[in-house]
């Protein structure tokens, strides 16, 4: 339960439209719990009518609320029992319809709040995931995540309305019949009472077995979900492989598991709410036996038999709906216990109390920078060191795995060094706002992410343009004519992650959304592995003009003989092997030499293929 506390900021936000909700339940409640007495009296009235009694017992108005008592009873005093009768069938409608109007009310005012707290919620954890960094999404599945927001959330709504709303209106329907019940007579109340104490026991002990159980079921289907989130992403890859059988064997691995344990949850439940039911219609029972010896004796009337029957199925719902509400928050503290995990996450990137937002001009200083992957241990950067002036245009190579990307990391600070560091304009990185930081680079991920949006929106990602500035970016990239020649144009809609689109269609979309800023820094990562020679050469001559004054780094395992760099650095294993201009490695027949030639002998075979 301590979990729940972390909603009680959201009942303070809503506390009047909570305060309402608890006033109409104690109203809806009130009314009904009038119907038992009109009952009663309308049972006495027949039995002393019956027995030819010309007067009223004196007893028969006795122990009646004073509304029923002041409003109806008295002025039903000298009417025939026919009149009675009608009459306060009359009064039951009423009341039934005035009972059931609060309970509308109650709904509206509960379940509202609920869906509000809902929407809050989801809100909060959805903004929290974008102030997560890197690590965080790199050793978290995607599956668990949205587990989360969805499934945990679902259920802590359960709580924050009918789990709610059930108790507060069970302690009203308990309060309101036991207080006339023992009014009334106070011993048959302790008889129709006592299997009390055996139903709180098994509710302890049944809820402890769920809690348990709830648990076990909310990892495995947060599993279930990774599992097939997963699947669904890289089904090209399954059926490439022919590997659906194999996919779909784990997954009904795990759709086993977690239908074996749903089932025996459900199991322990199928047993637990008859119980409940059994012991109910135990108070029944003793009700009709006691209260008819009670009769006998002329201690009771007929009517008090009646009264307390009805009292007893007013209390049958929420009685049973102890086991069910008490399942909805066990399982509602779980769900939250596994949001609270997420939530009191901190970045391990993030702002300094004295970070500023800062013009960045373009000068870059690496000073020693030693870098380690937290989550894999591999040693990314070593001892890194380079100064880079504003307008340079820096190319750094090297195989797969020599810490290429890492350069790119560092620089948007998704990840922060663990020895050294990384100055902009002499202003160590660490002191400058991170949104204000990023969004003064363009950038092109080596990974490429598409959205499920139309070209257009996908260009225009990171700076909200129209028309001839897009189609100018998308030039740049030289994508325009592959656009252009698709039905739709810019508003085609690619897919999710641009499934419809080609690898090197896809990175030169990227390309063009990243041409769309105008910043001092811009990052290539990687971003030309899916193109051809001849498209290559094309982005590369148009790069020319637009990182004019621009400092530019541009990442890329081959060698751009054509591009005019300022500093050409060689990485291998996360160390500067080699660096300088592309003549003066050349000339230095080392490392860059051999993976140059290497790269012609590559050009001139696929040449001669064609």
């Amino acid at each position: 339960m301590k979990h729940l506390t972390a909603l009680n900021k959201y009942f303070w936000k809503y506390k009047w439209m909570f305060l309402m909700g608890i006033i109409f339940i104690i109203l809806s409640n009130y009314f009904r719990i009038l119907s038992p007495q009109v009952t009663k009296y309308v049972l006495n009235t027949v039995e002393y009518s019956l027995k030819n009694e010309n007067k009223v017992n004196a007893n028969i108005t006795a122990n009646y609320d004073p509304l029923v008592k002041k409003i109806f009873i008295q002025n039903l005093e000298t009417s025939s029992l026919n009149n009675k009768i009608f009459v306060c069938g009359i009064i039951l409608l009423v009341l039934a319809l005035v009972s059931g109007f609060f309970m509308f009310l109650m709904r509206q005012t509960i379940i509202v709040m609920s869906r509000h707290i809902e929407y809050e919620q989801k809100n909060e954890i959805y903004h929290h995931y974008q102030t997560l960094d890197t690590n965080f999404y790199k050793t978290h599945s995607t599956g668990d995540m949205m587990s989360r927001i969805s499934e945990d959330v679902s259920r802590v709504r359960m709580y924050s309305g009918p789990a709610l709303m059930y108790i507060i209106n069970l302690a009203a329907t308990i309060g309101f019949s036991v207080f006339y019940m023992l009014k009334e007579n106070t011993e048959l109340t302790m008889y129709v009472l006592s299997p009390l104490p055996v139903l709180a026991f098994g509710i302890y002990y049944v809820n402890t077995i769920i809690n348990k159980k709830s648990d076990r079921i909310q990892s495995l289907l947060s599993d279930l979900t990774t599992n097939a989130q997963e699947s669904y992403s890289g089904i090209r890859v399954i059926k490439s492989f022919v590997q659906e059988k194999a996919m779909i064997g784990f997954f009904d691995k795990n759709s086993e598991d977690y239908r074996k344990n749903a089932i025996s949850l459900a199991k322990t439940e199928a047993i637990y709410f008859p119980s409940i039911s059994l012991l109910i219609g135990l108070s029944t029972l003793i009700t009709i036996l006691i209260g008819g010896m009670y009769v006998i004796n002329g201690q009771i009337s007929i009517g008090v038999i009646g009264e307390f029957v009805m009292y007893i199925l007013l209390l049958s719902f929420p009685v049973s709906a102890i086991g069910w509400t008490a399942s909805m928050i066990q399982r509602a503290a779980t769900s939250q216990r596994r949001i609270n995990e997420f939530l009191h996450t901190q970045p391990t990137i993030q702002n300094s109390k004295t970070a500023e937002q800062i013009m960045v001009k373009g000068n870059i200083d690496f000073n020693s920078v030693d870098f380690t992957y937290p989550h894999t241990g591999i040693h990314g950067i070593k001892n890194f060191s380079l100064k880079i002036k504003k307008g340079q245009k820096i190319a750094i190579v090297g195989k797969t795995g020599s810490g290429k990307s890492t350069i790119a990391q560092l620089l948007l600070r998704m990840y922060d060094p663990q020895h050294g560091d990384i100055l902009y304009d002499g202003i160590s990185i660490k002191k400058i706002d991170l949104q204000s930081l990023r969004a003064q680079v363009s950038y092109v991920p080596q990974d490429v992410f598409l959205f499920s949006d139309t070209i257009e929106n996908n260009i225009s990602f990171a700076a909200q343009h129209e028309g001839e500035k897009i189609k100018e970016a998308a030039s740049s990239a030289v994508i325009q004519n592959e656009i252009e020649q698709l039905p739709q144009k810019y508003k085609t809609i690619i897919g999710e992650r641009g499934v419809t689109l080609s690898g090197g269609q896809k990175q030169r979309i990227s390309i063009a959304r990243a041409l769309m800023k105008e910043h001092e820094i811009v990052i290539f990562d990687d971003c030309l592995s899916a193109v051809d020679a001849k498209t290559e050469r094309e982005i590369i001559n148009n790069l020319h003009n637009y990182l004019q004054h621009k400092t530019a780094v541009i990442i890329t395992h081959r060698i751009f003989s054509l591009f005019n760099f300022d500093n050409i650095i060689l990485l291998k294993d996360g160390a500067i092997a080699e660096q300088g201009t592309h003549t003066e490695l050349l000339s230095k027949n080392g490392f860059y030499a051999e993976m140059y030639a290497h790269q012609q002998k590559q050009e001139k075979k696929q040449q001669e293929g064609v």
